[in-house]
């Protein structure tokens, strides 16, 4: 049997070029399906992954109990005094978390843009901040450095350039990154200039804490949810921003395998017409070799092998096409946790790529059962007659 199954598949695949045209709307259909699907799933994965970036395990961000975000949060001055004190809690950073709309450079239209508060202890507690270009700000002077993201994204964030907004005039001194997280998406300048220019003196929206030992972030935050001053919660950087992602990471996954489905059914169709086309133009050679002694088995295994190798192939072109196209391609969404513009790369990994090449052999599968049942099922001297 398996020899049979050698020698028919063997003969088909030879045969492939004289049906180039009708090969390829197979080729070509799975391939627009499994580049629409990694496509669309590389943005969620690079959006996730600038996320995920941005924490570190020994850093943690305390808010107000009961919010989900830092614009929607508020931090009492005796709040965050006792909580910097607090026993495994090594350094703290009060910081004001507030939105500025800054013109985009390609539409002009503005966009939420991050605006940051903080001290010393801000940068210090945060190592993967590291300045590419100019210097930092100086304290108690209307000076910001921006993320290089946020540079790229928005317009007159030069360095040297001046900006104003809440009546304010700021100066753009620095350019820094921070490994790829989402922090690249924020301006950052000193917490009392920020709380003067924005009219919130005195007030901090959340404390980013750098953490004695990453295990004890539970026990530490117990004893903050148990302090009768306190209305607090802690939670690590990691559990932070894996919130602050799922909602807009689950849309764009159902979005991507929406889409992808509905071109499936059209890639699917596709393909059995072209295999059963394939079929129906062979019913004379598939008679011959039933009649040779070719058992049916191996002629559906010969049709399903030529089937999921069309399949394979459009897999492989649409995976290398949407690599080329989109890995690496920045762009920017609206962060619903934050409320702010977060600018990511695609990211077309290879468990993406894997996914791609599973989508397409299911397709070449369906596409493929059919008309291999019913080569094996051809009545040998109906198909001898060529009906």
């Amino acid at each position: 049997m398996f020899s049979q199954i050698y020698e028919i598949t063997a003969m088909n695949v030879r045969n492939i070029g004289s049906r180039i045209g009708s090969s390829s709307v197979i080729v070509v259909g799975i391939a627009g399906v499994v580049a629409v699907l990694v496509g669309l799933l590389s943005m969620a994965t690079g959006f996730n992954m600038v996320l995920e970036s941005s924490s570190l395990p020994n850093r943690a961000i305390v808010m107000r109990d009961g919010t989900n975000g830092e614009l929607s949060s508020n931090l009492g001055i005796e709040e965050f005094n006792i909580l910097s004190r607090m026993e495994g809690i090594e350094l703290a950073s009060g910081e004001l978390y507030v939105i500025a709309d800054i013109p985009k450079k390609e539409t002009g239209s503005p966009a939420n843009l991050v605006f940051r508060g903080m001290r010393q202890a801000g940068l210090d507690i945060r190592p993967e901040f590291q300045i590419v270009a100019g210097r930092r700000f100086e304290p108690g002077r209307n000076e910001l450095v921006a993320g290089v993201m946020a540079a790229a994204e928005f317009a007159g964030l030069e360095i040297g350039s001046e900006i104003d907004f809440r009546e304010s005039n700021w100066r753009i001194v620095g350019h820094f990154e921070a490994q790829g997280g989402a922090y690249e998406s924020e301006v950052w300048a000193d917490l009392a200039v920020v709380q003067s220019s924005f009219r919130r003196p005195g007030s901090i929206t959340s404390a980013r804490v750098l953490l004695e030992d990453p295990a004890q972030a539970e026990a530490i935050n117990e004893r903050i949810q148990a302090d009768p001053r306190l209305d607090l919660r802690l939670e690590t950087e990691a559990q932070f921003y894996a919130s602050q992602g799922e909602q807009r990471a689950a849309l764009i996954n159902t979005f991507g395998y929406g889409v992808a489905f509905l071109m499936a059914i059209g890639a699917v169709f596709a393909a059995l017409n072209t295999m059963y086309t394939a079929v129906s133009t062979r019913t004379v050679e598939i008679a011959i070799l039933r009649a040779l002694g070719f058992g049916g088995v191996p002629l559906v295994f010969s049709v399903m092998i030529e089937a999921l190798l069309l399949a394979v192939l459009g897999g492989i072109l649409g995976g290398v096409v949407v690599y080329l196209l989109f890995d690496g391609y920045t762009a920017s969404t609206l962060n619903s946790g934050s409320f702010s513009q977060v600018a990511f790369d695609f990211a077309v990994t290879p468990e993406l790529l894997r996914l791609g090449i599973t989508w397409a052999l299911v397709l070449g599968v369906i596409g493929g059962l059919f008309p291999a049942v019913r080569a094996a099922r051809l009545p040998i001297t109906t198909a001898l007659r060529g009906e």
